[in-house]
């Protein structure tokens, strides 16, 4: 029991590792960040429906539930392209930075959907977040562009995580995983097809090592790891698993400095800011932890 338990949690970070080197592969991919987005979900499509038949698992909505999934896999692409746009424009530091303040958006998102109050801790942890972001921002102002886009791509995958946080109680996420990607590859394509002039030979003549990368990206990086962290979820507690994935621009900027230190090593005041806004999601996991256990110890008594 000790030993599938442990299994379970070195499972997770192995996860979490993985969602941090997704950015790895942003920097290292060297087609646009829309072509990126539209073979990463192309790829990652194929082999969910791959994995669906070999499981024999059952694809039949209803329409309604179908335009939702829809929307939600227009949001997620246009998160995806905003965050890889962030790397070009800036550095994988940066736009993990700027990511991590995802937490302080799904604060005021969160009640919106819910229908609750947004607590006293969230706003003290969402000025936190704030003072970060301007810590960042001041000591790095030439990469203004990318720290916007960043921050475009934490407030659309907030509003992604708690839309699919509706869904996931009554539909697997294997279901609604297939579903968004392959509304964003239909999203993408006639976006292509209306604005950036078709698909052409050069959109299709990749370097050996793109598609490589891509691969990795879609297969490992996506598939992968959103079916691994619902297997996860069946054995460690929601909680855990949310704080664990905290980390995730922490594995990441430290994979980046250590892969590409020409290019990431950053001024103090962007590691100050970058402590702040990852101090502030810690806190708002442990809170939101303790509340909920209060809770369900009052309903107890």
């Amino acid at each position: 029991m000790q030993n599938a338990k442990l299994k379970n949690y070195l499972h997770l970070h192995i996860l979490v590792f993985i969602a941090g080197f997704t950015a790895i592969l942003g920097e290292l991919i060297t087609i646009g960040s829309i072509p990126l987005v539209w073979y990463r979900m192309l790829m990652a499509g194929l082999l969910m429906f791959l994995y669906i038949k070999f499981k024999k698992v059952k694809l039949k909505i209803d329409k309604s539930t179908m335009l939702k999934f829809l929307a939600a896999g227009v949001i997620v692409s246009l998160h995806w392209i905003t965050f890889f746009e962030a790397i070009k424009q800036s550095n994988i530091s940066i736009a993990l930075a700027m990511f991590s303040t995802g937490a302080f958006f799904a604060s005021f998102i969160e009640p919106f959907f819910y229908k609750r109050r947004i607590v006293w801790y969230e706003i003290i942890l969402g000025v936190m977040v704030v003072i970060g972001v301007f810590l960042i921002t001041h000591g790095e102002l030439r990469y203004i562009n990318g720290i916007i886009l960043g921050v475009v791509s934490a407030l659309l995958s907030s509003l992604f995580a708690v839309i699919n946080g509706t869904f996931i109680r009554k539909y697997s996420a294997t279901v609604i995983s297939f579903y968004e990607f392959l509304s964003g590859v239909a999203f993408l394509t006639l976006f292509i097809l209306l604005f950036k002039g078709g698909f052409d030979i050069k959109f299709f003549t990749l370097s050996a090592s793109d598609w490589v990368y891509l691969f990795l990206l879609a297969s490992v990086c996506t598939a992968y790891a959103f079916i691994g962290v619902v297997k996860v979820m069946k054995f460690i507690s929601p909680y855990t698993v949310v704080l664990s994935y905290n980390l995730e621009p922490v594995y990441g900027i430290a994979l980046a400095l250590l892969l590409f230190p020409e290019t990431e090593t950053m001024g103090p005041q962007f590691y100050y800011g970058a402590c702040l806004v990852l101090l502030s999601v810690m806190l708002d996991a442990v809170l939101k932890n303790v509340n909920s256990y209060r809770a369900r110890k009052r309903k107890t008594h």
